[in-house]
Parts: C-alpha cells; structure tokens; sequence
C-alpha cells in the first residue's frame, strides 16, 4: 500500500507497515491525494483504516487497486461524505469485479470531476455529478444500458467518456440522451455499437472514436438509425479510408463541426465504400484512399465518388487495383454512364506504400496510360485538372504527355503530400 499527497494533514512524517509504505507529509489544511494498491496486508490495512477516518473529508483524489477483498473492506470504510473529492480511480481484482455501493461517500459525489471504474460492478447513477467532466468505464458490465444513460443524464458537463469493453446491452426504445458538453468519446467493443448511439446525441464539435475487433459490415454497425444523432457530422468536408491489411484500417470522416473515426480489425473494401451512401458527402472536398488492393469491383466507388461534386482533392495509394479502378471512373469517356464523375476535382495526388511501389515496368507504364488517358478526357469535356502529385519517379516521357492536359505536374520521392 502507497499513500501519498501533495501536502498533508497531521504530524506524522512517515509511518511504515510490513511490504508497505505510508508517506505522510506535515501540512495544515490542504487537500489530500491518496492511492492505495497491491495487495493489502493485515497490518498495512489496519494503518490504512486508522488514517481514513481523518482524511476522507480532506479528500481531493483518491485511487484504489487491489485484490477485490482487501477493496471490499476499503470500500465499507468510505461511507462519510467526501466534499472536497476531484478524482475517483477504482480498480478491481484480477479474478473478481468490485463491488461498489451507491452510499460510497454518503452517496454525495457533487464534487466529483473525474472518475475512472476498472473491472467494478455498481449501480449507476450516483446522484446529481454536476461537475464531472471525464469519465472512464473499463472492463465493467453495465447490463441493460438504461443505468448508463442515467448516470449522462445526472452529469451534464460530461467532456470525455471512454467506454473500454464494456457490454452494451439494449434498452428501452425510443429515449434520447444529449451530451451537449462531449468534446471527445472513445468506444472500444467487439460487437456493435449502433443500437448504444441510438440513443446518445452527439453534439457539434466532438470527436467520436470507435474500436472494433469484429468483423462487421463496417459503419452500418456502428452508426445510429438516424444520422440526425451525430450533429458533430453536419457537414462532412474530408474523409478518410485506410483499407490497408499492413496497416491499421480505419474510417474518419470530419467537418468543421466534428470527427468520426470507426478503426476496424476486418475489413471489405466494398462495403466501406457502399456504406458511405448512408452520409451526405455532396460537400466533402478532400478524399484519402490508402489500400493495397487487388481487383476492386468498380460500382461502389463509383457510387460514393458520383455523390461527391464538391470533391476537391483526391489522395490514392498507387496500388493496382485501386488505382486502375479509379481512373477508369474519373475519366468521362470510361465511366459506367459516361458522364464526368467528381466534376470540381482539382487535384489528384498518387502516394506510393510504405513497403514500395510497382516493380513490373509494364505494368506501371500501363498505369500511367491510364493517368493520362484521364487527365487528358477531363481536359476535354472542360473540367481539367489543375495539379497531379506523384510520389514516384516517372518517365520523362510521361510527364510530358501529362503537362498537355495538366496545369502543374510534381513527382518524385520528395513529393509533399
């Protein structure tokens, strides 16, 4: 057991237990930091239960973790009110969930401005937490998620939540809980979240993160019925898709009003892109692709390239798949009705991957057939693209061919993108 502060409140200087260490610093009247954890001895939890008594209305963080049944006695020994207490970090035992009552501290955690609960069991809400900004769940059952939004209710100035492998468990139909304060929520689960975010209003400005090992169909699992719940994606400006097996897939969208960003273990190129139909992208100007694709079939990027006319810049990976399947839709003369597909587009930039770029001559000089044949069909249906970056070293040759029908070329490996 460890129990430290910043300033302190009695005449002890240091006391100490077997396996154990109590700090106790001369002080008059200052709040106190307290963190207790490992596993509890007898005599350690005897010093721990006599300082308790004379700290606990002092309180200004407290932080447990131990073995669950040294913190079930630690737990019947904080029933007195807390009224200075900030911080709040529970954590339970490696085997056992903690118990916690809603009477911790007389039931009174008005004060309260963060709290953390690692592998706990409790009844949520615990009272009106008018003060509490963050707030971290872990590892922790909440059962039927009515008790959650309960506990969002009675917290309206709620900043961060982190919900970490947490069961969410659906509840009554049609209840609808607002965060106007969120600035940021971060959701780790295997399973999907959707039937949780319909019920939470997500205000403009926050940033919504979700984690997911399971292989789902991608946002349709992780999106609310209905859009009018994410008022932080009112306006989607970019989007990003990194669909890459090497590296860590995930999808953001963000506007001026906020940011959604799913990360996913599995992946399907094709449903990502068939799910973007259920969000307005008329408005996005910046779009990044980064995947290492083979064959990609071509209607769904067609479908989410044809809704975005505002699209400004177009970033891809120069994967085979990707790449080709691209520049067939965004040339006019190859497009499935032939019409021009992203008609604001301005800027197309080639990246290559990390672990290198084509090896086959033929095949690159095929690709760049393809760029140009693009670039110079656009240029003749009077929507030619100002800039084309290419992060590899192109043939000469090839430039050339491409400046006919391109404002301004840059390429090669010092290519800022």
């Amino acid at each position: 057991m460890f129990i430290s502060r910043s300033s302190l409140w009695s005449d002890l200087d240091c006391a100490h237990t077997d396996k154990t260490h109590v700090y106790l610093e001369r002080s008059g009247s200052s709040p106190i930091n307290l963190r207790l954890w490992g596993g509890v001895g007898e005599s350690s939890l005897d010093t721990f239960l006599q300082i308790i008594p004379q700290a606990i209305g002092r309180l200004k963080s407290l932080s447990v973790s131990a073995e669950s049944g040294d913190l079930q006695v630690v737990m019947a020994h904080l029933s007195h009110p807390a009224p200075l207490l900030e911080t709040l970090d529970l954590v339970g035992g490696r085997h056992e969930e903690l118990q916690v009552a809603s009477t911790i501290f007389n039931g009174d955690l008005s004060s309260l401005r963060e709290l953390r609960l690692q592998r706990v069991r409790t009844d949520l809400p615990w009272g009106i937490m008018a003060n509490l900004t963050s707030f971290t769940l872990d590892c922790s059952p909440v059962g039927d998620f009515g008790g959650l939004l309960d506990f969002f209710e009675s917290a309206p100035r709620l900043r961060n939540i982190d919900l970490r492998f947490t069961t969410l468990v659906s509840c009554e139909n049609g209840r609808l809980v607002s965060l106007d304060h969120l600035e940021k929520m971060e959701i780790l689960v295997c399973g999907p979240t959707s039937i949780f975010l319909d019920h939470i209003m997500i205000p403009a400005g926050a940033k919504l993160v979700i984690q997911t090992g399971q292989n789902t169909s991608i946002i349709e699992d992780h999106i609310p019925r209905s859009l009018d719940n994410f008022k932080n994606l009112s306006s989607i400006a970019k989007i990003g898709l990194c669909l890459d097996v090497f590296l860590s897939p995930f999808i953001r969208l963000s506007g001026p009003d906020g940011e959604l960003n799913i990360m996913i273990a599995h992946i399907d190129i094709h449903l990502v892109f068939g799910s973007l139909d259920r969000f307005d992208t008329s408005k996005t100007e910046r779009l990044r692709i980064d995947c290492s694709s083979g064959p990609l079939s071509r209607d769904p990027p067609y479908r989410a390239l044809l809704a975005m006319r505002n699209l400004r810049t177009l970033v891809l990976s120069r994967s085979t798949g990707l790449s080709h399947t691209f520049m067939n839709i965004l040339n006019p003369n190859t497009s499935p009705s032939k019409e021009v597909v992203c008609p604001s587009l301005e800027e197309l930039v080639l990246v290559r991957r990390p672990w290198g770029n084509f090896d086959d001559d033929g095949e690159e000089a095929f690709y760049m057939r393809a760029v140009i044949e693009m670039a110079a069909a656009r240029a003749s249906r009077g929507v030619k693209l100002g800039t084309v970056k290419d992060q590899a070293k192109l043939d000469p040759v090839d430039v050339l061919e491409l400046k006919k029908h391109v404002s301004y070329v840059e390429y090669g490996p010092e290519v800022d993108v």
